[in-house]
């Protein structure tokens, strides 16, 4: 397999640490989001993905893009460890929170956006983040174990850590969000999560790097 992901990406992220839970080595191609004008948007990459974001896997004889489609797949194909739950109401769950993030939360907060919001851009991601995690702990206390759906590592907790991450990069106070925060440090203790971190990347910058 070979990923195309940048070190900072959240979506990226999220497949990282899916291929770390299901031990699937990969080959890493890095896409500098801000270098060159954006490498996402050169021809040469946007053979890879029409949509010129990250990430894109080739895996299979076939090339996907959207963190959650490329999950989906392998959570299909390599299904051990499991990233949804057997219990049909749990997985809903799971998916509900996924979802939650990854249309909710996430891209309004994303690169482009925030070029389009200028000087306002630190206020914009805060309030982003902030009314999408107020939902998100309320829906978390009735959910949450361990990690978001009981004490089972899911889909869910893949979206979790980069949203947190990305929260903290934009100075979101936490302190009204004791379950994501909880949770959030929880996950950061398990292996793939720590080797999949953005501070641990082939493309992270020497000044960033853990």
């Amino acid at each position: 397999p070979i990923l195309y992901s940048y070190f900072r990406s959240s979506c990226s992220w999220r497949v990282r640490i899916a291929l770390a839970l299901k031990g699937i080595s990969y080959d890493l191609v890095p896409v500098n989001l801000l270098k060159d004008g954006g490498q996402q948007f050169s021809a040469e990459f946007k053979a890879v993905n029409p949509m010129q974001q990250v990430p894109a896997l080739k895996i299979d004889g076939i090339t996907l893009s959207q963190s959650l489609a490329i999950i989906h797949y392998l959570e299909d194909t390599r299904p051990n460890p499991r990233l949804l739950p057997q219990d049909l109401k749990k997985r809903a769950q799971v998916r509900m929170i996924a979802d939650h993030i990854v249309s909710g939360i996430q891209p309004l907060q994303n690169l482009n956006i925030l070029k389009q919001m200028g000087e306002k851009k630190m206020e914009w991601a805060q309030n982003c983040i902030a009314s999408g995690f107020q939902a998100l702990e309320q829906i978390l206390q009735h959910t949450a174990g361990r990690y978001c759906v009981g004490d089972d590592v899911s889909m869910a907790d893949l979206c979790l850590v980069p949203q947190v991450s990305n929260a903290e990069r934009f100075k979101v106070d936490m302190g009204p969000y004791p379950t994501i925060t909880r949770i959030n440090k929880a996950l950061l203790e398990l292996e793939a999560f720590k080797v999949s971190h953005p501070s641990r990347q082939p493309d992270t910058p020497a000044e960033l790097r853990a």
